[in-house]
């Protein structure tokens, strides 16, 4: 007697975890992501490799971390405790193993939408919720090299003894499309390393903040936000640049409640 063919699914659960780009793809092929998943990724990999108006995605580092298959990738499916446990877990993982990895691998991380249509404010308390639970559940300390002020010009967000920028596209940001994804919250977690060389004054840093900046004049429909700055420039708070408003509007306070 023949066994009939079934087509491999995963849980909304079971997605949890740490997948390289061959691994992602194959699971793509098998059919074995839930359709919120693949539409995330498959929206992510068009906008790492595609162009809007004949302008590329503005972060290159995205672009060449998608082309050649460094980034790695998480599905998280939902803001519950359960569900940010599971993601704090992939991203201690990816930060115990970037250096394995190369230099310019980042971690993508894709929030399924159970809150439907929402307005911008929504997308921005989800993101700072997530930061939080991020921050409020990690057993290690905060590195004594920086600062946990948010008002301090040399603040960044910490995980797991790290430094680590990370940045957010929502559903909400039909203006600044270099931040938008219409299927829910996308978080990009890179640690402080795979900016070593492109930040400061650096021949390299200068050039890669112009190549930026001039692909995001192309891209949006709103200027380049004035928030926009590099970590080592004392007048920008690299905090407001995690998750950016839609118009040209200041963010005043961080949300973030530290401990220190």
């Amino acid at each position: 007697m023949s066994e009939t063919a079934t087509t491999p699914t995963l849980a909304d659960t079971d997605v949890v975890r740490l997948f390289d780009q061959e691994r992602l793809h194959d699971r793509l092929a098998a059919g074995a992501l839930p359709d919120w998943a693949r539409e995330h990724y498959e929206t992510f990999r068009a906008d790492m490799l595609g162009e809007r108006d004949g302008t590329p995605f503005p972060c290159f580092f995205g672009i060449d971390s998608e082309k050649e298959g460094w980034a790695l990738y998480t599905f998280v499916p939902g803001f519950d405790d359960e569900s940010l446990a599971r993601f704090a877990d992939v991203t201690r993982a990816y930060l115990r193993t970037q250096e394995h990895h190369s230099p310019r691998t980042s971690l993508v991380a894709f929030f399924k939408n159970t809150d439907g249509e929402r307005p911008e404010q929504h997308w921005h308390d989800r993101y700072w919720e997530v930061l939080q639970f991020l921050h409020d559940n990690d057993p290690e300390p905060w590195p004594d090299e920086f600062p946990a002020d948010p008002d301090d010009h040399q603040f960044e967000f910490c995980f797991a003894g790290e430094p680590i920028f990370p940045t957010a596209r929502t559903p909400a940001h039909d203006r600044r499309h270099s931040r938008f994804n219409p299927h829910g919250l996308e978080v990009t977690v890179q640690p402080r390393s795979v900016f070593d060389g492109v930040t400061g004054d650096t021949e390299a840093g200068q050039r890669a903040r112009e190549v930026i900046h001039d692909r995001l004049e192309g891209y949006d429909d709103v200027c380049p936000h004035a928030h926009l700055g590099d970590w080592e420039d004392d007048e920008s708070h690299e905090w407001k640049q995690y998750v950016l408003p839609n118009d040209e509007r200041d963010l005043d306070d961080c949300p973030l409640e530290v401990r220190a």
